[in-house]
């Protein structure tokens, strides 16, 4: 069984807690003198839907859950269950530092499509054109696969991902073009252009095309063109070799099937994730991420629009952009984000165009889907609150 801490009032609660007593002192006091006292009605509080979402993942199984939650006025609220550390029955540190997998996409996105602002990447250009002869293999063509199509997911490229396991993934250090040598010895999806299948090889890819064009590591890139102007303290791109998370954080667990025991992932050497999958960060500088670049901060509105011009992911209702999804809200309308998976952590979450955020995370990967759907429901009550 794994310890839970115990729900300690916060401050606000003390008070509030405090002023009904008060009232009660009161009222008994009027009735004791024989006074008539007109009758006072006190509302139940009204449940806290985050909390009681998170909470109900920790049931589930998750050793913690943090959220941040953003209003339109651009106040945060942060939220925790569960406990920091199965081995010590530690706290959940609030806001702690997570791996926020595949959100880095959105990252690597951003830096490209800024490279098209600035002229120096063209959308519909080939691969061949910023990577000569590097991407070939059984079906597969550089010279026939556009930046658009990488970023977008309709290039047809295999994905490496699921040819590296956990231990691998725990301890092996990966360079890119590593990555894309596993990918190329497994033969294309499709042709480039005619289906959406999700792969990890294409934003590999992209940041090399990054790399290419700046001259610089895309670590580099993200906090000049993005974390620095942001402000995003909390966020960063691990260097190579650094398995470690700077600052308090959650550990991070990981099982392949519901029978396995939960083993420790909270120190990985995160290359394997690369320009797909590698960043740090906080649920409160996503959300600062997400708003920032709905906000326009980041790109100029044409590069913004074709972020946001979509294709179906399958029939989720959902679309995906350029590094950016859209997903249906069931109080109407949509948010922007993306959401992400590495071994010991899943985040999901986004923003909508009126200014509210949320941001997700729990410390292992659901081993079934269902679990990930339970995730994504807590952050849809969060926007539709």
């Amino acid at each position: 069984m794994r310890e839970q801490t115990a729900h300690r009032p916060r401050p606000s609660e003390r008070r509030r807690r405090g002023a009904l007593a008060a009232a009660a002192a009161v009222a008994l006091a009027v009735v004791a003198t024989g006074a008539l006292a007109p009758p006072t009605a006190f509302a139940a509080p009204r449940p806290d839907a985050v909390r009681q979402g998170l909470e109900a993942l920790v049931r589930d199984g998750q050793p913690a859950a943090l959220a941040t939650v953003q209003d339109r006025a651009g106040r945060s609220r942060t939220y925790t269950a569960g406990v920091g550390d199965l081995a010590t029955g530690a706290k959940v540190p609030r806001d702690g530092q997570v791996r926020i997998g595949s959100n880095t996409k959105t990252f690597t996105a951003v830096v490209v499509l800024q490279l098209v602002g600035e002229g120096k990447v063209d959308l519909d250009a080939d691969v061949d054109t910023y990577l000569p002869g590097l991407v070939r293999g059984d079906g597969i063509d550089g010279r026939h696969i556009t930046v658009r199509q990488l970023l977008q997911h309709t290039s047809g490229l295999p994905e490496y991902g699921t040819h590296i396991s956990d231990d691998e993934m725990a301890h092996r250090y990966f360079e890119p073009r590593d990555l894309v040598d596993i990918a190329l010895r497994h033969k294309a999806e499709f042709a480039p252009g005619k289906k959406w299948s999700y792969s990890n090889t294409n934003y590999i890819l992209a940041g090399l095309i990054a790399q290419k064009v700046t001259g610089r590591p895309l670590a580099e890139e993200i906090d000049r063109r993005i974390v620095r102007p942001l402000g995003l303290r909390h966020t960063y791109f691990p260097a190579p070799g650094d398995k470690t998370i700077r600052e308090p954080r959650p550990r991070g667990y990981h099982r392949l099937t519901a029978d396995e025991p939960l083993r420790d992932f909270t120190e990985i050497d995160p290359s394997a994730g690369g320009a797909a999958g590698q960043m740090v960060s906080t649920n409160s500088d996503v959300n600062r991420f997400f708003t920032a670049l709905l906000d326009g901060e980041l790109l100029p509105a044409a590069q913004l629009a074709q972020m946001r011009t979509t294709v179906p992911v399958g029939n989720t209702g959902a679309g995906y952009g350029l590094g950016l999804m859209s997903r249906p809200l069931t109080c109407g309308g949509v948010y922007w984000g993306h959401g992400g998976d590495i071994v010991g952590y899943e985040t999901r979450g986004g923003a909508t165009d009126d200014g509210r955020a949320v941001n997700i995370a729990v410390t292992s990967i659901p081993v079934e889907i269902a679990g990930t759907r339970r995730v994504e429901a807590v952050v849809d009550k969060a926007l539709c609150r």
